[in-house]
């Protein structure tokens, strides 16, 4: 009997391993597709799934992975790291590959989508930034968490503390890599490179601090030698 059992469920568990893999891809590809303001009719959409891969495929012009000198890396495939992003950031930073993904809209306006991972108050936190084609400016950023606090930590998905950060810059006036600082009680609407904390939520704030910096800066060379093309 129990050899029978084990031998359903690993059917079942096989059975539905394309399921998972799918409802992975799509929500990950919805994500990216958030954090530049497109896959806004998800909710009300009728087939959410084929409606996900036609908006990334209209929107998701490329991908790339480079390393942190920033040269191109061939042969590595921006999704595949996105779906095991843990694994490659215990990698040691020069064996790591740093993905890419690229939008484009109607009228040529790019943006470059990176993804970034780091721990809050309980647990892992991740989200997607997008830049700007000055690889200096915020699009739209886009977080989500495993098991922040209801009203507190778990703010950081909502809308209205997502879109504080746009606009806001990564680099500084001396040319710097700061990242975003998310300051406790709150900042100046002129300050191009904070945003308020979340009230309560200190740590997981801080949290999502550390990760913005420790996940751009990896990729400062990358962004550097394109500011110098432009």
């Amino acid at each position: 009997m129990v050899i029978l059992v084990a031998a359903v469920l690993s059917f079942v568990s096989e059975a539905l391993r394309p399921i998972q893999q799918l409802n992975v891809e799509i929500e990950k590809k919805q994500d990216i597709l958030r954090s530049v303001g497109k896959a806004l009719d998800f909710a009300s959409v009728p087939d959410k799934n084929a409606y996900i891969l036609d908006e990334y495929s209209k929107y998701i012009k490329s991908s790339v992975v480079v390393n942190s000198k920033g040269e191109t890396l061939e042969g590595r495939d921006a999704f595949e790291i996105v779906k095991k992003l843990k694994e490659e950031m215990g990698k040691p930073l020069e064996q790591r590959g740093l993905p890419i993904f690229v939008y484009e809209d109607e009228s040529q306006v790019k943006r470059f989508v990176i993804p970034v991972r780091g721990k809050g108050l309980w647990g892992p936190i991740w989200g997607y930034v997008s830049l700007n084609d000055d690889f200096n400016t915020i699009s739209g950023a886009i977080f989500d968490h495993k098991s922040e606090t209801p009203g507190l930590g778990a703010e950081i998905r909502e809308d209205w503390f997502q879109k504080e950060f746009l606009n806001k810059k990564i680099f500084n006036e001396a040319g710097e890599l700061v990242s975003v600082e998310v300051v406790k009680g709150g900042t100046s609407d002129d300050n191009a490179y904070g945003v308020d904390a979340i009230s309560g939520g200190t740590i997981t704030s801080k949290g999502l601090e550390d990760m913005l910096l420790d996940c751009l800066l990896p990729y400062e060379s990358y962004f550097e030698s394109n500011m110098k093309k432009d």
